[in-house]
């Protein structure tokens, strides 16, 4: 069980990404509480940009300039974790309300999969990419919300 996953909050975005665009997939609402705990949505992994190389050295994986899915969350007392599940090689970056950028590679309970944990979420918006680790490489993935445990 991972106890946390590397969150790497970088302070200045040099990022490429669109942290406004429409996401690729989804809009969602959630509030503290939320039921069914966790929620998944479907996505594809990957894009043609190195979150390396566009988001921060502490990132890895290529993703899309739009983001997968943007969660607008309004917090509670319980953490949020935001995490992937799928049959390949997925990272996840994450742009939270504070301005900073979160990444994770394999930090979630399963295989490949990537979670980005936060202990005191803040209500906002929360620009969600799922990367691919390889270049050219898209895989079927899902994005779990969930304030109780990661994938």
């Amino acid at each position: 069980m991972a106890a946390f996953a590397l969150i790497a909050g970088v302070a200045t975005p040099v990022a490429a990404q669109d942290t406004s665009a429409v996401p690729l997939y989804h809009k969602v609402e959630l509030a503290a509480g939320f039921t069914p705990d966790p929620q998944f949505f479907a996505v594809t992994s990957g894009g043609s940009i190195s979150a390396n190389a566009s988001v921060s050295s502490r990132c890895a994986g290529y993703i899309a300039n739009a983001p997968d899915v943007r969660l607008h969350y309004t917090s509670g007392s319980l953490p949020l974790i935001i995490s992937t599940r799928s049959s390949g090689d997925t990272t996840l970056v994450v742009h939270a309300p504070d301005g900073r950028w979160y990444c994770d590679d394999d930090g979630g309970e399963s295989g490949l999969n990537a979670m980005v944990r936060f202990n005191s979420p803040q209500s906002g918006r929360y620009a969600i990419w799922v990367g691919s680790y390889s270049s050219g490489e898209n895989v079927q993935a899902e994005v779990a919300i969930s304030e109780l445990s990661s994938q």
